[in-house]
């Protein structure tokens, strides 16, 4: 009886893309393989590459270890996070006005219009959140920042996040806006606007955003100093989104 193959495309972000490369991979997996095989595959074709404490999505979203795959699935391996045309994406609920959006760009990010534009008459508070690029970082003096992301999937994240932080929160609207590309010191490498009837509110909402957002949208920065260039090290991926250990496997796939 001949074998049923599946072909998987395999993206690679952050860091991985050092060693496994910017083009896409294109595997070939068993019928029935899951996202864990998949690992053990690469494992053993590339063993130097350093899975541990990475997080995989399937068609741009988290995925599980145990997670069949199909033919034609997008497979994205996201090392830790660190958080053209702009991307964007808007949302809103019904009768809700103006709900919020999320952009990704490489474009300036302009703060002034964002917090105009997210005003509405029945706010009593806004608050801002302008992450900056700083000249230092770790005792060593930097010289720029570079960003890249999975788009797709980015988007999805950060539009999730407002609409939970509004339902969290009670806020009534929330923006979030991430610069992509080469970013110079001082300009602005994300910005959040949160309204809302109330400051503490507004407040809380947009504390728990960038610190979400630092550890679930993909996302990453690489970093160059005065003396090289290393790619950032993210936090740990929440429980919610890491690969169990397979059974039976040394890799530490998980974090």
């Amino acid at each position: 009886m001949l074998l049923t193959m599946n072909q998987v495309k395999v993206l690679a972000f952050g860091v991985l893309r050092e060693s496994l490369g910017r083009e896409p991979l294109h595997m070939e997996l068993a019928d029935g393989a899951t996202v864990g095989d998949l690992l053990d595959e690469l494992s053993r074709a590339h063993p130097a590459v350093m899975l541990r404490g990475i997080a995989v999505s399937v068609n741009a979203e988290y995925a599980r270890a145990t997670q069949p795959l199909t033919s034609g699935d997008e497979v994205g391996l996201l090392p830790p996070v660190s958080g053209g045309a702009a991307r964007t994406a808007s949302f809103s609920d019904e009768g809700s006005g103006n709900a919020g959006e999320v952009l990704l760009t490489r474009d300036v990010i302009d703060a002034t219009a964002l917090l105009a534009a997210a005003k509405q008459g029945e706010d009593g508070a806004v608050t801002l959140f302008d992450g900056i690029v700083r000249n230092n970082s770790r005792g060593r003096k930097t010289l720029y920042l570079d960003y890249e992301a999975y788009e797709e999937m980015a988007l999805k994240q950060m539009a999730e996040l407002c609409v939970q932080a509004r339902e969290k929160f009670g806020v009534r609207h929330a923006t979030i806006v991430h610069r992509l590309g080469r970013l110079e010191i001082g300009e602005t490498s994300v910005l959040i606007v949160v309204a809302s009837a109330h400051r503490g509110a507004a407040f809380d909402a947009c504390r728990w955003i960038i610190d979400t957002l630092k550890k679930t949208v993909p996302i990453w920065k690489k970093e160059t100093f005065v003396d090289g260039a290393v790619w950032a090290d993210g936090e740990p991926f929440p429980d919610a989104v890491q690969l169990e250990q397979p059974a039976g496997s040394e890799r530490a796939d998980g974090a």
